[in-house]
């Protein structure tokens, strides 16, 4: 019986240096630096398990043992705590570093910029062309609903969640910016600054130029003349569906629509556009001026005129700009 008592505790102080090997031989492994040599995306299924992760993770060679990434896991990490998303992995990360992200929530943050004055249309086009949201779009948004800025999001987030976001940030700011417009406006409502900040977005391209540009629809529509905005005369032909494509032609100017304001009075009926807050601001605090004419002057700006012989001068000028640059295209 002391024979076998004996052996039993050999066993034991055995088993339990194997014991207490395997443990330091797998914190060891944990802690060890990993086999990426360059940041590398790493996706958790939702629903996936340890064992499932363990396995992913193995198979594209960030960590180098599946088998020992769960063990450990299991009894260093917190596996109940590893959360879904995409993560980005670092060069050398430990088991212990990727578990440690995996755990903490901090998933790739991806971003799309949504430019000032695209249409509804353009910015639904955009959004489908984002492979890492999810979900579909079953209508098009008003015109001049979405407010064009860079949105973050992460992979999974749904298309619909995204188009709401910019639906809440543009009436936002309009509440913001008409809170604060000057008196006098002959616009009466938000949504009237919303249609004439989405003509002052598709004219000018120069931030400097938004409040002078406004100012000179402001003094129209004060005086009670036609807008005559080129933009205006283009939605109403595509609706904001597809591009132009062509110039202009007098019988375009001349072919009446509800967005033609060579032929209509005053506003459109609605946005021709999604204006940003900058030309949304330039309409409710225009620039003090005289000019009531506009045209381009070759430079990607504009030459302004508070009389009508001086804006011909200009026409004149940019017509011969024109004619300069189909000479060296041929």
């Amino acid at each position: 019986m002391r024979r076998l008592g004996g052996l039993a505790a050999v066993l034991v102080v055995v088993l339990a240096a194997g014991i207490g090997g395997l443990y330091v031989y797998l914190q060891a492994q944990f802690r060890a630096p990993g086999p990426l040599t360059e940041e590398t995306g790493f996706l958790v299924p939702r629903g996936a398990g340890l064992d499932a992760i363990a396995a992913d993770l193995a198979a594209q060679g960030i960590v180098a043992d599946a088998d020992v990434f769960a063990l450990a896991v299991r009894l260093f990490g917190e596996a109940r705590s590893l959360q879904a998303g995409e993560f980005a992995v670092p060069p050398a990360a430990s088991m212990e570093d990727v578990a440690a992200l995996i755990a903490s929530g901090r998933t790739v943050v991806h971003r799309v910029t949504v430019p000032e004055g695209l249409t509804s249309v353009e910015i639904v086009t955009l959004l489908n062309d984002a492979k890492v949201l999810e979900g579909s779009l079953a209508d098009t948004p008003p015109e001049g609903s979405l407010l064009p800025e860079t949105y973050h999001f992460t992979r999974g987030d749904s298309r619909e969640a995204l188009l709401q976001r910019m639906r809440d940030s543009m009436q936002s700011a309009i509440d913001d910016v008409w809170s604060r417009r000057v008196d006098g406006l002959p616009i009466k409502t938000p949504e009237e600054a919303v249609i004439l900040a989405s003509i002052v977005e598709r004219e000018t391209g120069v931030d400097a130029e938004r409040p002078l540009v406004a100012g000179v629809f402001i003094n129209r529509l004060r005086k009670g003349m036609p807008l005559q905005s080129d933009p205006t005369v283009i939605y109403g032909i595509t609706l904001g569906k597809a591009p132009f494509g062509r110039s202009l032609t007098r019988k375009d100017l001349a072919t009446p629509t509800p967005y033609n304001t060579y032929q209509i009075p005053g506003l459109p009926p609605a946005p021709i556009a999604n204006p940003g807050r900058a030309s949304l601001e330039a309409v409710v605090n225009p620039a003090t001026t005289d000019y009531i004419y506009f045209v381009a002057d070759g430079t990607g700006g504009h030459a302004f005129a508070k009389t009508l012989a001086e804006h011909n001068r200009n026409v004149a000028k940019w017509r011969k700009h024109l004619r300069s640059l189909k000479k060296q295209s041929n």
